[in-house]
């Protein structure tokens, strides 16, 4: 099982373009749809608890199902898998410069991928207003969650809408009953031990003042302790707590590489790290950055995963998961309307291209790989032109 997670995250990752919301569409075909892994409530709650928690959220849902298919070894295996592509991609971005960014088939290529995520993430958002959104509160949640992230389109959004849905499902009535598993008593030392080993190394990262190896990953693991949100939002906290190592202008180019590349935007890291390190020690410090950035956003998925089942015994706590799941909802659409579709639709005739594929993924529900190579075949097909 442990190289089934692997091999299926590495390929993923391998594919997976357009940030962290288009990879839980990826995720959401891939393992509720089609491999039926994991059910769709199960699915959402990750979702949300990534919301709430610091950390890449792509990284930590799709670490979530490796631990619920194979514990902890599982979701090691899932980790690495989804973004080893991506870390391979930084470092020789890192050594070997952008020699093909220039070239028009690689634009090309981009762009399709990009429209692609658009109508993945269109279709997890459907997928999930079905299975969520039954009742006309759940749907007003969903409606009014969707325009508070447009309004505040700000990392802590996510944060603040989740909280919002749990407040407000545990303060409605519930009839609701707790399924037997879920009665079952939960202990939190498991979690607690490592909330507490999070708040250590946090504590110790602070102190550390070398300027090798060790003080490039306390910098790197106090910037994935504190980005709430994932992606795009990364960036203002890495410029600020590795300032002093790399220029802004570098952080930029690692930024637009995270971009360009599939896999979670965290592995700006590695491009950092690589090009910070001394000579000879390139992927020493760009793997030691990179498990820097994601390390605290794993352990407290944990921590949140436990707490989430310990408080899923009561009716109250089950209300408001729905009211979180209907959240999730308004979530991916609004990140859908803003930043997917502007940046990924630039041209009129493109709008019928993903309303077509759009069609053909809800009627056909095609694989994945069929979907990436139907839009990567009209990308070459188009530079060839």
């Amino acid at each position: 099982m442990i190289w089934t997670l692997f091999k299926t995250f590495f390929l993923l990752g391998c594919t997976s373009f357009g940030g962290p919301a288009a990879h839980l569409g990826y995720f959401r075909q891939h393992f509720v749809e089609r491999l039926k892994w994991v059910d769709e409530a199960q699915y959402a709650q990750w979702i949300a608890i990534s919301q709430v928690m610091p950390g890449p959220g792509s990284s930590q849902v799709g670490f979530a199902i490796g631990h619920h298919q194979a514990g902890i070894m599982g979701g090691v295996a899932a980790f690495v898998g989804f973004t080893l592509p991506s870390v391979i991609l930084m470092c020789l971005f890192a050594m070997f410069g952008a020699l093909f960014v220039e070239a028009q088939w690689f634009g090309n290529v981009v762009s399709a991928l990009k429209l692609m995520a658009v109508v993945i993430v269109a279709d997890a958002a459907i997928g999930m207003y079905r299975s969520f959104c039954t009742s006309w509160p759940l749907k007003i949640a969903a409606l009014f969650g969707g325009a508070f992230v447009l309004v505040w389109p700000f990392g802590l959004a996510g944060l603040y809408l989740v909280l919002a849905a749990v407040l407000l499902g545990a303060l409605l009535p519930s009839s609701q009953r707790a399924p037997l598993e879920a009665q079952t008593a939960t202990s939190l030392k498991p979690a607690n031990l490592l909330l507490l080993l999070f708040f250590a190394l946090l504590g110790l990262s602070t102190l550390v003042k070398d300027n090798g190896v060790l003080g490039m990953m306390a910098e790197f693991y106090q910037s994935g302790s504190f980005v709430f949100g994932g992606g795009h939002v990364v960036l203002p906290l890495i410029n600020e707590f590795v300032s002093s190592d790399v220029s802004t202008s570098q952080v930029l180019t690692g930024y637009a590489a995270a971009q360009a590349v599939p896999g979670p935007m965290f592995t700006i890291a590695t491009y950092l790290g690589a090009i910070s390190a001394p000579a000879g020690q390139s992927i020493l410090w760009a793997l030691t950055a990179t498990l820097a950035i994601f390390l605290p956003g794993l352990l407290l998925m944990l921590v949140g995963q436990s707490y989430w089942r310990f408080f899923s015994r009561y009716p109250r706590a089950l209300n408001a998961i729905k009211y979180v799941n209907a959240a999730v909802v308004g979530l991916l659409v609004a990140t859908l309307v803003f930043p997917i579709i502007p940046a990924s639709v630039t041209a009129y005739w493109q709008i019928p291209v993903v309303g077509v594929a759009f069609v053909w993924l809800q009627r056909f529900k095609p694989a994945i790989w069929q979907v990436i190579s139907v839009f990567l075949v009209g990308a070459i097909t188009a530079s060839l032109v």
